[in-house]
């Protein structure tokens, strides 16, 4: 994890706020905030994007990501969002807060961590009534994994030029996420879909373009 943190620090420093195949899913997610959210929890919440709009549909919401950079940046931009508060917390199983919360978000923060424990420590924290939701990248298993990532490099690349005016990320931010895909490792979709069938029954799980899966569940 100390590698993966030093990895993020470097990451916050050049984090633009553009387009990315994460927060092209942020609205997929918001949806499924169950309404009248009291206390929201995002693991993993880099410079806060995810966060802030959360912040929107929950009266609190707890912000954690194990790189101090990350969460300074996160704070610097969250003035007007007296209802996040933000921490730095290395997560995993052992130490996931217990609190109860209507909502609880990952996004591309569980690969990083032993998928079947912090799913069942998430359902855990969650209320009855609340949601789970995730957004994961997964290791590609087959032609059609293959046919559907061909098709996501031209859409990812007209995607940013409609949003940031270009066609790659900046190289700097670029270098620093191949060094970081070096200690990356994935389930496939199929794995997750057997761990959820087993923690998390009736989850809805979808694949998407740019690599990502996502996982909705109620805690009934």
């Amino acid at each position: 994890m100390s590698a993966i943190q030093t990895d993020f620090d470097r990451i916050a420093l050049l984090e633009t706020g553009g387009w990315n195949h994460n927060n092209h899913y942020h609205d997929f997610l918001l949806r499924n905030v169950p309404p009248g959210c009291q206390k929201a929890l995002e693991i993993g919440c880099g410079t806060g994007s995810f966060s802030r709009q959360l912040a929107g549909y929950a009266k609190q919401v707890l912000a954690l990501d194990l790189s101090p950079e990350m969460i300074r940046i996160a704070q610097s931009r969250s003035d007007r969002f007296p209802n996040i508060e933000f921490r730095v917390v290395s997560i995993n199983p052992r130490n996931f807060p217990s609190q109860g919360f209507d909502c609880i978000a990952a996004i591309a923060t569980l690969h990083h961590l032993p998928l079947a424990e912090m799913l069942s420590r998430m359902k855990d924290a969650l209320q009855p009534g609340g949601v789970l939701v995730v957004l994961d990248l997964f290791e590609p298993e087959g032609l059609s994994d293959t046919l559907r990532n061909s098709l996501a490099v031209p859409l990812s690349v007209g995607l940013r030029v409609l949003h940031d005016g270009r066609v790659l990320p900046p190289r700097e931010l670029r270098d620093a996420f191949a060094e970081h895909a070096r200690h990356d490792t994935y389930t496939t979709f199929s794995q997750v879909r057997e761990m959820c069938a087993d923690i998390l029954p009736g989850a809805r799980l979808k694949k998407h373009f740019f690599w990502r899966y996502s996982i909705v569940w109620r805690k009934e």
